[in-house]
């Protein structure tokens, strides 16, 4: 059978240091007929296995080690005793979701999982987290790109870039050097194609994303319409 694509979408919150976050997920779900593979499992176990119906699950695969790309992980893989990927690196927040278990395998950049007639290829794409990986269909022309990549522009955590310069250089190298009609499939959001998103990088790399954080935070006018950091006024005068 040919190998195909299929997505299921749960939404829920996410805890971020204290602070809840409303988010919608993307599980991507890779296979044919009768066998697939589970991409970032989100929270909703009987939802995904749902639309996996009676196919087999081989492995469940996690971007990162995020809770919403964790959360029915450990469900999805017991129906069928597949096995649970995550980077080494992201170990530790894999143990923030299940505090009693441990993935059983460890990816590697350019490790290969095979399902049905194709090969999902591990790439390195450390930024929102340090163990962030994506996985890049050839035979699909389709790259996972879990939280790296989104199509509104990079990934963040709880509003934030914990790292922007690795994940701009995991963007650059590793997935905008794909082929521009490769298919972006996020964990969040729409999908789009790297021809769409790769003429935006160069704006990225000159500082807009940070910019507009730190035009966010920036300080009001003041009350003559002057701006803060412009021009001090002696309001004693």
């Amino acid at each position: 059978m040919t190998a195909r694509i299929e997505r299921v979408v749960t939404s829920g919150l996410v805890d971020i240091e204290g602070d809840e976050h409303k988010v919608e997920n993307n599980t991507w779900i890779v296979g044919d007929d009768d066998e697939v593979i589970v991409i970032d499992p989100a929270r909703d176990a009987d939802k995904i296995l749902e639309k996996v119906g009676d196919r087999e699950v081989l492995a469940v695969i996690c971007t990162h080690g995020l809770p919403d790309h964790v959360g029915a992980a450990i469900e999805v893989a017991a129906r069928d005793e597949a096995v649970i990927a995550v980077h080494p690196k992201d170990k530790r927040l894999w143990r923030q979701t299940w505090e009693e278990t441990w993935p059983d395998i460890d990816m590697e950049d350019e490790g290969l999982f095979s399902v049905a007639d194709v090969e999902l290829e591990v790439l390195a794409t450390p930024g929102v987290t340090p163990g962030g990986v994506s996985l890049y269909c050839e035979g699909l022309g389709a790259v996972f790109t879990g939280k790296t990549l989104l199509m509104d522009g990079p990934g963040k955590l709880g509003g934030e870039y914990p790292a922007l310069a690795d994940q701009l250089t995991s963007i650059g190298e590793r997935l905008f050097t794909l082929p521009h009609e490769t298919r972006v499939l996020p964990a969040h959001g729409e999908e789009g194609s790297i021809g769409d998103l790769e003429p935006e990088f160069d704006r990225w790399l000159s500082g807009s994303l940070t910019g507009a954080q730190e035009a966010e935070a920036a300080p009001p006018p003041l009350v003559d319409g002057t701006a803060a950091s412009g021009i001090k006024l002696n309001l004693d005068e």
